[in-house]
This record gives C-alpha cells, structure tokens and sequence, in this order.
C-alpha cells in the first residue's frame, strides 16, 4: 500500500497541482480582464459592459472550479494515505 500512496501523492505534486495553479491563474485573468473591461465600458455603449461582467462571471466560476478540484484531489490523496503540500 505504500507504493500506492506513494505514486498518488508525487503524481498529484508532479502533476495535478501545477495543472490546477495554471488554471486557476488563468481563471483569475479572465477575472481581472473582465473588471477591467467592464470599467472601461461604464462611459461607452451597454454591449462593452455587459461582455466584461461576463467575463468576470465566467473567471469567477473557472476559480471555484478550479478551487473545488483541488480539494478533490486532496480529499483522494488523504484517503489513499498521501501527502499534498498546501
């Protein structure tokens, strides 16, 4: 069994957690993007602001996925008997 948590826990080190980072960052931009788009459309046409809250919507539900995934794969790693670093 020691093997097992083993190739969970560097798989998940090695592997999943920059995967989830990188996703999370990315969801984050989106975020920021839309912000900064939904402040630039307040004094132009309504179609600016409503793609930039959007956006903001859209980063917002890709880092609470992002967010939900990593505690899916922290919940099977502590399962399995594997360490995660936080």
């Amino acid at each position: 069994m020691s093997a097992t948590c083993s190739l969970v826990s560097k798989f998940a080190e090695v592997f999943l957690n920059p995967i989830l980072a990188l996703v999370f960052a990315v969801g984050l931009l989106v975020f920021v993007f839309g912000l900064v788009e939904f402040l630039w459309g307040l004094s132009q046409e309504a179609g600016e602001k409503e793609r930039g809250r959007q956006h903001m919507l859209w980063g917002i539900a890709g880092m609470f996925v992002m967010s939900s995934a990593y505690a899916i794969v922290l919940l099977i790693s502590k399962i399995v008997g594997g360490t995660m670093p936080c």
